[in-house]
């Protein structure tokens, strides 16, 4: 293919383009100069030619590379129906651009809709010189230069602390202790590890390396994978999105109680409001310590669930009532923090992770040293840590610990692969992977000696047993702690710290669900990128308008709904097939190539065996544990109607359905025949410029560009390593 073309009277330039349907050839004449080749503007024709190729032709389908046809509006459709733009290259025989400002900058031939191929502006610059240019070897410069438009982390800790922030959230504070403490102690450890090292890191690795080496969001990056599973990133974006629902709800919770404290002593320390009932009893005052019974509900309590929650003479999610304003005000003021900090991008959300994503570190570290001061706090711990190794039996134990260190990290929500997609090319998401990860579990333990440090002291007071306390969820965030806060002297003090905390670890969480969202649909529909604060503007309020359910008397019957059905079974299938079409269509040594590309060494066999088999293994296990062993709805002894358990089903459908819906879809407006079809669907169907830049190899179409020129003969082929032969001397890119 490396054969000089036949001289001829007059210059040409000759583009042939194949894939699985179509043959184009388009050739122009060209004026040359000393310089190089120039089109010129009004002495310049132009012909192109499509040819059908039959299927007995494509039996073989060996075309080797692709390169997207984008066009202006970075519009990423099937390269095959592509129209071609040849800009205007002018180089010296030195390599140097030619600067004859009276020439024209940007000489085009169109046909049809303009499209440009992505590799003419490499060419325009690097390959139609007369010899090599000196810098072939220089990658590291070359490669910083990411998508056009597209920004980068302003500092590398602006990222770590944002993909911290995300991992870090209100359910390491309760969801791990709980956990712990319910499957073995210490011994729970074992297990968890083990889920640590082989599911929860491999996967929280390969969405990283995934997000930096692709730089797009969770649905754009299916087209640069595997297109057929392109519906994979519109399920992400709805699970998002009905999260982004609920959980800013429990955040508005905390801003409640935070401006409540305000005042000379917590409302939740006595019994004489009009919130409570004859069966309260508080720790902090001793009211009816004495008289403790079956009934009997701590000041906290009573608060939380007639004053905050408002439930009153509501009995389930048939009647919920009507929004409750100061809830409604709360969650108003959370989205309102929300959107002025990612509605300009990372620049934005960056700078507020310093502060959402340390805070509860700080607070944690004050809590676990007043907690370990308290009487009965030695005991509290003991019981958190003492294993149980009998517990290691129960196959219960080690679903648990999956699911635990699964949902901790946080893979398949989009939210890693839009933060590693701001990264640098040759960021090293390999020590962030390992660094985050650790920071997450160390997180999520020392928040058990925090609890059970308290929960020691809560027992000792009520002269009961640690087992007859909450010990999980809103019961222990907003119920034990809240009565214990208010037994400290400068109970004030400590209950606005403690709620700080609490809106922080939630907030950073919620920046990076919402940031999924925003950089899929932006980097896939492009208008919405150019008006990108009023894009967010609009998620914002489908959000809480979404969540107004939520805040209601009933509202925590519609949470318990969402956070039971948006997210867990869903994810857990959504990874599934992320792994397989990552690993298995895409492949496994492939994709490995590009973390090479990226990091200059390949992964471990370790890895590879992860993500090829174990993770797959792993997550479709749980995924049919998680159906088989559902057993329906239940909140504080109310049992969900069937109705509203169909209603929770059609939410978690309606994420999984996205996956083959829009995989059939895709097959019927593919052109071609059925195995054209099939190809052009398991094959990765777009590339961007940073990757054609960086030399990566495709398995699609092939390109090829001829030039003539009288006494002169050049020949370009692109071919699955891209190789430049002018003169005599070969050169790889």
């Amino acid at each position: 293919m490396h054969q000089p073309m036949k001289t001829e009277d007059k210059n040409s330039i000759h583009l042939s383009y194949d894939n699985a349907a179509y043959s184009n050839t388009c050739t122009v004449d060209a004026n040359t100069g000393d310089r190089g080749y120039r089109l010129q503007e009004n002495d310049t024709t132009f012909q192109c030619s499509r040819e059908s190729v039959t299927p007995a032709d494509q039996d073989d389908v060996s075309n080797n590379i692709h390169f997207s046809l984008a066009s202006s509006d970075n519009e990423t459709q099937n390269s095959d129906l592509g129209i071609y733009q040849i800009e205007k290259n002018i180089t010296s025989s030195d390599g140097r651009a030619d600067a004859d400002d009276n020439s024209p900058s940007n000489e085009k031939v169109k046909k049809g809709n303009s499209k440009i191929i992505t590799f003419m502006s490499y060419i325009k610059e690097k390959l139609l010189s007369s010899k090599a240019s000196p810098n072939v070897d220089n990658k590291e410069k070359e490669l910083e230069t990411d998508d056009v438009g597209r920004e980068t982390w302003g500092k590398k800790i602006d990222f770590l602390l944002s993909v911290i922030g995300f991992a870090v959230d209100l359910g390491n504070v309760w969801r791990f202790p709980y956990i712990c403490y319910n499957n073995g102690g210490g011994a729970f450890l074992v297990p968890y590890l083990l889920m640590l090292i082989f599911l929860g890191l491999p996967l929280f690795y390969m969405e990283l390396a995934l997000g930096q080496y692709q730089k797009c969001g969770a649905i754009s990056v299916w087209n640069r994978i595997c297109p057929v599973f392109s519906g994979v990133g519109y399920g992400i974006c709805l699970v998002s999105t009905l999260v982004g629902m609920y959980y800013n709800t429990i955040i508005a919770w905390g801003v409640f109680y935070m401006f409540a404290s305000f005042r000379s002593e917590v409302p939740w320390a006595g019994c004489n409001n009009s919130w409570n009932t004859e069966n309260c009893m508080s720790l902090s005052t001793n009211f009816n310590k004495s008289l403790i019974t079956n009934f009997t509900l701590t000041a906290s309590d009573e608060y939380y669930t007639n004053e905050v929650l408002g439930v009153q003479g509501h009995n389930g999610i048939e009647d919920i009532g009507a929004p409750r304003w100061q809830l409604v005000l709360s969650l108003a003021a959370v989205f309102f923090i929300v959107y002025f900090s990612i509605w300009k991008g990372i620049k934005s959300s960056g700078k507020a992770v310093w502060i959402t994503a340390t805070v509860p570190y700080v607070v944690l570290i004050i809590l676990l040293i007043r907690g370990c001061t308290l009487p009965g706090s030695v005991e509290g711990i003991k019981y958190y840590i003492t294993p149980v190794w009998g517990k290691l039996l129960d196959e219960q134990v080690w679903i648990d610990a999956a699911s635990q260190i699964f949902f901790s990290l946080g893979p398949g929500f989009g939210t890693l692969l839009a933060l590693a997609s701001y990264n640098n090319f040759h960021n090293n998401c390999y020590f962030d992977a390992i660094t985050v990860s650790i920071i997450n579990c160390m997180t999520s333990f020392l928040a058990g000696f925090v609890v059970f440090a308290v929960l020691g002291y809560m027992a000792q007071a009520q002269g009961v047993s640690i087992e007859n306390l909450p010990t999980n969820g809103p019961g222990l965030v907003f119920v034990v702690y809240p009565e214990v806060i208010a037994t400290l002297d400068g109970s004030v003090f400590w209950s606005i710290i403690f709620f700080l905390m609490l809106i922080t670890l939630g907030l950073d969480s919620t920046f990076g669900g919402l940031e999924a969202v925003i950089t899929a649909i932006c980097d896939e529909y492009p208008l919405m990128k150019r008006n990108r604060e009023l894009f967010v503007l609009g998620l914002v309020i489908v959000c809480f308008l979404g969540g107004l359910p939520t805040v209601t008397n009933g509202g925590q019957y519609v949470i318990n709904l969402l956070d039971n059905h948006a997210a867990p079974i869903s994810l857990l299938f959504i990874c599934f097939i992320e792994a397989i079409a990552v690993n298995w269509f895409y492949g496994c040594q492939k994709f490995s190539n590009d973390i090479e590309s990226m990091l200059g060494h390949q992964p471990g066999i370790f890895w590879k065996i992860c993500w090829v088999g174990i993770c797959p293994i792993c997550l479709l296990i749980l995924f049919v544990l998680s159906c088989w062993k559902y057993e329906g709805l239940d909140l504080m002894g109310y049992v969900y109607p069937p109705w509203a358990v169909a209603v929770g089903w059609c939410i978690t459908a309606s994420s999984i359905l996205c996956i083959p819906v829009y995989g059939v879809y895709r097959f019927i407006i593919t052109p071609g025949t059925l195995k054209q079809k099939v190809l052009r669907l398991i094959r990765p169907s777009v590339v961007s410029d940073h990757l054609v830049l960086n030399g990566g190899s495709y398995n699609k179409d092939s390109y090829s560009i001829s030039m003539n020129q009288t006494n002169l003969s050049n020949s370009i082929t692109m071919e699955s390593a891209i190789s430049l032969k002018m003169n005599g001397d070969s050169h790889n890119v």
